[in-house]
């Protein structure tokens, strides 16, 4: 029997499969993530925006979905809710007027003071050590990295 062979027949079952594991996992984090992103007033898309413009404020909107890897027609619609909330503005780029760009309010400042406990949360959630969640984000981002290869 082949390689091949083996491979197919051990992954036959859904909970071998890899892409399952994190799609679970994935549902499991969002269920941790709703009441605390509740409390702030986001949805767990606007809160990587916003987590990705504290980090650095004023970029553009092809900047942050290349961080969020989101499409823009995904993004667009998300930062124009901020908007509406008041937490962002938009501007087109002075130097390049197809640019749009993205800064913080002061309310969006302010913001991030209210959201900050939300990664200690998750970390105490998650039943890991810092050191290993670090090292499983380090893992899955070399898998996404890989498939983004392919």
């Amino acid at each position: 029997m082949d390689q091949t062979s083996n491979v197919e027949r051990d992954i036959a079952k859904l909970d071998d499969f890899l892409c399952f594991a994190i799609y679970s996992a994935n549902h499991a984090l969002n269920r941790v993530y709703k009441p605390l992103l509740d409390a702030v007033g986001l949805t767990y898309t606007q809160y990587i925006a916003m987590v990705t413009l504290w980090e650095r404020d004023d970029q553009t909107v092809g900047s942050l979905g290349e961080k969020l890897f989101l499409e823009s027609s995904t993004l667009t619609p998300v930062l124009k809710r901020l908007e509406t909330l008041g937490l962002i503005v938009r501007t087109r780029d002075k130097a390049d007027e197809r640019q749009v760009r993205v800064q913080l309010t002061a309310t969006g400042q302010a913001l991030q003071e209210k959201a900050k406990t939300i990664p200690a949360c998750i970390l105490q959630a998650s039943g890991l050590d810092m050191g290993e969640l670090t090292q499983l984000k380090t893992e899955i981002a070399t898998l996404r990295s890989s498939l983004l290869r392919e």
